[in-house]
């Protein structure tokens, strides 16, 4: 490091694989992008072959495609349907298991699942998903009370980021202050940079110590002045593609005093209450608890992911709280942009626009936060 910032180098394809070879020496589970029934999802891989060489994707509300790019780029597509959650935050967890011994007199046996998962090495992380990591961090990891299962897979977690060239027409994380460049989070971040042609090259530079220690094992050469600005060319032209907005100024006052705002009628209307929204969205941490009887004598307790979007989420002996999809859908937005802030001192919206490319009937939170602005009875700070 100096005093200018980090240090950047420029490496080539094949030293981006040395990478990818220096984590697995080191016992790394590597994990990144990858094609897979017409989508892009996230996998374990083994090498850059593996990534989605020269595939993009197109990206609209209710609408997502692959395609293809004339270069040979490793990350010319924006998000995924899949997001890094669930390898910490798996959809589904055995917490543990009771053994009911034949003597009636003897207790039950409770034997918690105790796994040592592998250290993990993610692969090609965005601005937006580094700050959902850090918010899910938040949510697991601080408090009286850490997730156990969380905390022994997020140890040792190495994360090789990428700043975003190619954001979708859905990305809006220049209103939430969380892209298109990737500010810290990381362990070593690489920049993608065409440079007018068919194969690009790589700018990297290290983010923690881990990041370091990998640097120094790789072939490289320093980066120039020239490259540094085509670096910084690649960020400024993300961030016009960035057409989403949304204004965070007063969100969280605008929606709590707007609880009875007749277009949460008009959104219920539309919205099928089929949590699309919340399984891909990459902070969403709603679980139940379920119980499977396995032996005669022998129940495994499973935590599994739920929505605030389900009926049953919110069952009570007297039934259940939020009835309506009107109720839901407004808890699920208010929650994420407002009571969020309270609950975790923090926005729960990364601005990643997932939710708004995986509805089914295309509904946009960012358009429907400012109808509700521009349409509020109550008189909203400037």
């Amino acid at each position: 490091m100096d005093r200018f910032g980090p240090k950047k180098f420029k490496i080539t394809k094949r030293e981006f694989q040395s990478i990818l070879d220096a984590l697995k020496r080191k016992g790394f589970k590597t994990i990144g992008p990858t094609v897979s029934k017409d989508a892009i999802v996230y996998e374990e891989i083994d090498s850059l072959n593996d990534l989605p060489i020269g595939i993009g994707d197109e990206q609209e509300a209710g609408s997502y495609r692959l395609k293809k790019r004339t270069e040979a780029t490793l990350f010319g597509f924006a998000s995924s349907p899949h997001s890094w959650k669930q390898f910490l935050f798996p959809s589904q967890e055995k917490i543990f298991s009771i053994h009911q011994p034949t003597e009636k007199t003897s207790p039950p046996l409770i034997n918690p699942s105790v796994t040592q998962p592998p250290p993990l090495a993610f692969i090609g992380v965005r601005s937006c998903d580094l700050q959902a990591i850090a918010i899910q961090n938040r949510v697991f990891l601080e408090g009286p009370y850490p997730h156990a299962g969380y905390k022994s897979r997020a140890r040792g977690l190495f994360i090789l980021a990428v700043n975003c060239a190619y954001p979708s027409a859905t990305c809006f994380c220049s209103s939430m202050g969380t892209g298109p460049r990737a500010k810290s989070g990381f362990d070593l971040l690489v920049t993608e940079v065409l440079n007018g042609q068919k194969e690009p090259f790589y700018l990297i530079e290290a983010g923690s110590s881990q990041g370091e220690e990998i640097i120094a094992q790789i072939e490289k050469t320093d980066a120039t002045e020239e490259d540094l600005k085509k670096e910084n060319g690649v960020i400024q032209n993300a961030e016009k593609q960035i057409l989403r907005r949304i204004e965070t100024q007063g969100i969280k006052e605008l929606l709590y005093n707007n609880q009875q705002h007749p277009r949460w009628t008009e959104i219920a209307q539309r919205c099928l209450s089929c949590a699309n929204c919340t399984f891909v969205c990459p902070t969403c941490f709603c679980s139940t608890l379920i119980d499977i009887p396995r032996k005669a004598q022998e129940i495994e307790r499973w935590m599994v992911w739920d929505s605030c979007f389900t009926l049953n989420f919110t069952h009570t002996p007297a039934g259940s709280v939020r009835k309506s999809v009107l109720s839901r859908y407004r808890q699920w937005m208010t929650h994420k942009l407002a009571s969020w802030i309270d609950q975790f001192g923090l926005s729960g919206c990364v601005g990643c626009g997932r939710c708004i490319t995986w509805c089914p009937v295309g509904i946009d939170i960012t358009e429907e936060a400012e109808i509700i602005r521009k349409t509020s009875p109550v008189k909203m700070p400037s």
